[in-house]
């Protein structure tokens, strides 16, 4: 496994208290791929754009590369190049000891869905879980973002 990688698990969440826990930021993103084996975003936080290239999971783990790019570029990119459409979301980031929980409280196609992201240093690190911790779903693929533009969480509800 390369130095370059993120171990995280997913969790939906309960409730709006996160709202109170932490500012949140809007995120703007968009893939230029859908390929199973990696994935290409472009994502701009507020005013501050992103490259990133995630390869497969192993486990809970995947080797992950991200650079800052020109704003510029980017919406470029996000309005021509990447599949539409985009992941729109208000991110919250909640500091728990020396971790830090994001909360994903999505727009637009996905409004209503709520997601928690806890990056962990390895797969068997300890962490508490806060009471607007629901099911863990780090293992449904449906909960991906990549996933959220081809299967948004209005359609849901019609399955």
């Amino acid at each position: 496994m390369p130095s370059h990688k993120e171990t995280e698990r997913k969790f939906l969440v309960q409730g709006s208290i996160y709202r109170q826990l932490a500012k949140g930021k809007y995120y703007c993103q968009a893939y230029l791929n859908d390929d199973p084996e990696r994935a290409v975003r472009v994502r701009i936080i507020e005013d501050t754009a992103f490259l990133t290239i995630k390869g497969k999971n192993i486990s809970i783990t995947h080797p992950e590369y991200e650079y800052k790019i020109p704003l510029s570029d980017a919406q470029f990119m996000i309005d021509n190049l990447c599949i539409q459409p985009v992941i729109e979301k208000i991110r919250y980031r909640i500091p728990q000891g020396e971790l830090i929980w994001e909360v994903d409280e999505f727009l637009g196609d996905n409004k209503g869905l709520v997601v928690a992201e806890l990056e962990l240093p390895e797969e068997n690190y300890p962490f508490i879980i806060p009471a607007w911790i629901g099911k863990e779903v780090t293992s449904e693929g449906k909960y991906y973002n990549i996933n959220l533009i081809k299967h948004p969480y209005k359609d849901w509800k019609k399955l």
